[in-house]
């Protein structure tokens, strides 16, 4: 009642009129047949692979819905877990966590700018932490 939401069936919920659609739970949900009905802003949620194929990225660009990269938005568990394995102090982990907004922001900016779907430029900043390109 206080965010004004309502229950929709599940077959509605891609075309329910919002501002964030958020996938929480399955994978693979923004797909050929699932994209034409949204009816969103932004794409972001908690589903591991969202994306069914690697060009429904580009659909969701196309149609001018932000897409916040799953792995991106959800890496502040995995960040704790193998910072923690490895012993570093907890204001370590935190600051690594809270860079996640920034590195959100650095990807959707650079996407902005080369005109570039936000799950490719997310890649492309992983392989260059990844095999040091940058």
């Amino acid at each position: 009642d206080e965010f004004g939401a309502i229950i929709v069936k599940p077959n509605d919920i891609y075309q329910t009129d919002c501002h964030v659609f958020a996938p929480c739970s399955l994978g693979a949900v923004l797909n050929d047949a699932t994209i034409p009905l949204l009816n969103c802003d932004i794409v972001a949620g908690a589903a591991n692979n969202q994306l069914a194929s690697e060009h429904h990225g580009n659909e969701l660009h196309h149609r001018q819905i932000l897409y916040a990269p799953d792995y991106v938005i959800n890496a502040g568990g995995l960040i704790h877990v193998s910072l923690n394995q490895l012993k570093k102090p907890e204001t370590e982990i935190l600051h690594k966590t809270q860079e996640i907004g920034n590195t959100l922001f650095r990807i959707l900016e650079r996407s902005r700018r080369e005109n570039t779907p936000p799950n490719l430029i997310a890649d492309h900043v992983a392989e260059e932490i990844l095999y040091d390109t940058h």
